[in-house]
């Protein structure tokens, strides 16, 4: 039997160039160089990542927020567009896995955007387009619900990698349905900040404590290494807020920072915890290191009843409409077609090749 994969992770703990797809993706490009440098293999960034979390919905009212809401529109980006294909590329050039979160825009809709993480293999195919099935709370504002085609763990060389974005590790049966799948490392994806109430008041949300507790729980039940990986809130971020209304600084500056750190099967932290700068946190990860935490708890294995508990999937990509010629392809259940951008890109890959 063959050894099980060894390779060094990178959780980067950075801010976008807020509302900027095009700077962003570049700044993104040359964290997962400064990455690959430093001998890492899988590089996770935070969530939508490209091109900033909309936190102006915390912040002010539904009415006074048209034009963030504009501007997200505008920056946010398509599956098959230039910024995602651009990292891509760098992944398939550096021979690294690479977790991003986007705002990812509609193709069909000038206005309808998802809160996407995108999983990029080392030869730069999606493994995993995943959509957050439901925004949380004031994200509601911002992004429509995604759907269950986007709950896949990738076979790949390093191991089994999947993820979940923000509050959908509370979800326990979409962390089951990753865990059922052999997931071995889980990156779950986190906004710079979260508020909930306004600090002055007090009872605020403590976003840092509950997402250490919400990774620890996963990693030690799915016994897999678990990447946290938040955003950062730069003065760039903060001053375009204040500027906006000064009275934002109240809140923007006594919320709890999201923090960045990567932990092992048992739920112990084996890397930096990153918080109040930006920076990336390694740490090595031992596939193997899986095995014998199994014993314990096995949960989609033996310490299971599959007689008593059952679950069902639906992997349906929804979409707008659905053409067809037939009448009797109405009742057929579409095939799964590979993405657009996979055939796009593998048609680039073509040509760089025969250049």
């Amino acid at each position: 039997m063959g050894q099980l994969p060894r390779f060094k992770a990178a959780a980067i703990h950075a801010a976008p160039v807020f509302l900027d797809k095009a700077a962003t993706t570049r700044k993104a490009i040359a964290l997962i160089q400064e990455a690959a440098r430093a001998g890492a293999e899988f590089i996770a960034f935070p969530e939508t990542y490209i091109p900033a979390f909309p936190v102006w919905s915390a912040i002010w009212a539904p009415i006074e927020n048209h034009d963030f809401f504009i501007r997200m529109s505008q920056e946010s980006v398509l599956i098959d567009g230039p910024e995602v294909t651009e990292i891509r590329r760098e992944a398939r050039r550096l021979g690294v896995f690479v977790s991003i979160g986007i705002s990812e825009r509609s193709p069909a809709s000038v206005g309808c955007m998802w809160n996407s993480n995108l999983i990029i293999g080392d030869d730069g195919a999606i493994l995993v387009h995943h959509r957050k099935l439901v925004p949380t709370f004031y994200e509601k504002l911002v992004w429509a619900a995604g759907d269950g085609d986007g709950l896949r763990v990738a076979d790949t060389r390093i191991g089994r990698l999947g993820g979940l974005i923000c509050g959908e590790n509370t979800n326990p049966l979409a962390r089951y349905t990753l865990m059922a799948q052999g997931e071995q490392v889980h990156v779950s994806s986190w906004p710079p900040i979260w508020p909930t109430r306004p600090p002055a008041n007090g009872g605020n949300f403590n976003n840092v404590a509950a997402n250490r507790i919400r990774a620890s729980a996963h990693s030690f039940e799915a016994k897999a290494f678990g990447i946290a990986t938040a955003g950062f809130m730069d003065k760039s971020m903060r001053d375009q807020l204040v500027d906006r209304d000064p009275k934002a600084a109240e809140v923007l500056d006594a919320t709890p920072r999201g923090a960045s750190f990567i932990i092992d099967p048992t739920g112990e932290l084996i890397s930096d915890t990153l918080q109040d700068e930006e920076g990336i946190a390694y740490a090595e990860i031992d596939i193997g290191r899986c095995i014998e935490p199994k014993q314990f708890h096995d949960v989609v294995g033996y310490y299971n009843r599959f007689d008593v508990f059952e679950l069902t999937v639906r992997r349906t990509r929804q979409r707008p409409v659905r053409f067809v010629t037939d009448e009797s392809a109405c009742n057929a259940a579409p095939a799964r077609q590979p993405d657009q951008s996979d055939l796009d890109f593998r048609e680039i890959a073509l040509q760089e090749e025969g250049a």
